[in-house]
C-alpha cells in the first residue's frame, strides 16, 4: 500500500474549504467565522433558558429542537473541518479540535444520561477564535508569552501543590485530634476539607473549631494562608518576565491547522507542514 504523504497537493475544493474554515483573511472566511460565533452564543444562551424551570415548561419543546439543530450544524462543520486539513487526527487532538469535539457530545450523551446535555456551555470555549477572526495579534502574542510561563512554572507549581497538600493532611488530622467528632470534626476527611477552606482563606464556616488550642491551630493557618496564596503568584510572575514576546500571526497550517506562528514562519513550527 503506498504510503500517503502529508505535504502531497490538495485538492481545489479542500483548499478552499480550509481558507473559508480556518483562515480569517478572505470575506468568505471572516463572514463564516461571524456566523459561528453567533451560532455558538445563540446555542449557549439556549443552554441556559433550558436550565430555567418556568422557561422549559413554556418552551422546552422549542429549546430542545434548537439545541439539536445546532448540534447536528456543529457536528457537519467538525466533520468538514476534519476533512479540510491534511492531519485530521493532529487537528482532533488539538486544544480546539477537543474543544469542538466536547461541545457536540454531551448532546449524543444524553440520549443515555438525561441531563448532560447541560454541559454544552462548554461551548462558550469556542469564542476564543475571536482573537484570530479580529486580527487581534497582540493577544496572540500575549497569549503564547502566557502558556509558554505556564509551562516553564509547571515543575515549581508542582512541588509548591504536593508541599499544600502535605500540610492539609497534617493539619486536618492534628484539627481531628485536637476537636473530635463532638465539635464537628467528624472524621479526617472532614478535618482536611476544613483545613483546605481555611488555609484558602475561603472560611465558609460550616465547620469551626470550639476549643482554645484549636482556634490557635485555625489562626496560625489562617495567616499562612495568606502567604502561601502569593506564592504560585510569584512563580508565574518571575517566568513572564523571563519570557520573550516574538511577533505571531494569524495563519492556520493547512496541515494540522495550528496558529500562532511567527510573522516569518514557512513551515508550521508543529507538524513541519509548509504554510
Amino acid at each position: 500500500m503506498t504510503a500517503i504523504d502529508p505535504q502531497r497537493p490538495r485538492t481545489a475544493w479542500r483548499s478552499t474549504l480550509h481558507t473559508v474554515i480556518f483562515e480569517a483573511e478572505t470575506p468568505a472566511g471572516r463572514a463564516f467565522d461571524f456566523v459561528l460565533l453567533g451560532c455558538i452564543l445563540l446555542s449557549v444562551l439556549a443552554v441556559m433558558l433550558e436550565s430555567v424551570a418556568a422557561i422549559r415548561a413554556a418552551h422546552g419543546n422549542t429549546l430542545t429542537a434548537l439545541e439539536w439543530g445546532f448540534t447536528l450544524l456543529f457536528s457537519i462543520e467538525y466533520l468538514l473541518r476534519l476533512v479540510s486539513v491534511r492531519r485530521p487526527v493532529r487537528y482532533a487532538t488539538s486544544f480546539f479540535g477537543l474543544v469542538d469535539l466536547l461541545a457536540i457530545a454531551p448532546t449524543y450523551l444524553s440520549l443515555l444520561m438525561p441531563g448532560t446535555q447541560y454541559l454544552l456551555v462548554v461551548r462558550i470555549l469556542r469564542l476564543l477564535r475571536v482573537f484570530r477572526l479580529l486580527k487581534l495579534s497582540e493577544y496572540l502574542v500575549e497569549a503564547d508569552v502566557l502558556m509558554r510561563a505556564l509551562r516553564a512554572s509547571r515543575f515549581k507549581i508542582s512541588v509548591f501543590l504536593l508541599t499544600v497538600f502535605t500540610l492539609v493532611v497534617i493539619v486536618g488530622s492534628v484539627m481531628y485530634v485536637v476537636e473530635g467528632e463532638a465539635n464537628g470534626f467528624r472524621d479526617i476527611p472532614t478535618s482536611i476539607y476544613w483545613a483546605v477552606v481555611t488555609l484558602t482563606t475561603v472560611g465558609y464556616g460550616d465547620v469551626a473549631p470550639r476549643t482554645a488550642l484549636g482556634q490557635l491551630l485555625a489562626s496560625v493557618v489562617m495567616l499562612l494562608g495568606y502567604g502561601i496564596i502569593a506564592v504560585p503568584t510569584g512563580i508565574v510572575t518571575l517566568e513572564l518576565s523571563r519570557a520573550s514576546q516574538p511577533v505571531v500571526s494569524t495563519r492556520a497550517c493547512p496541515a494540522c491547522s495550528a496558529e500562532g506562528h511567527d510573522a516569518d514562519a514557512t513551515h508550521c513550527k508543529y507538524c513541519g507542514a509548509q504554510l
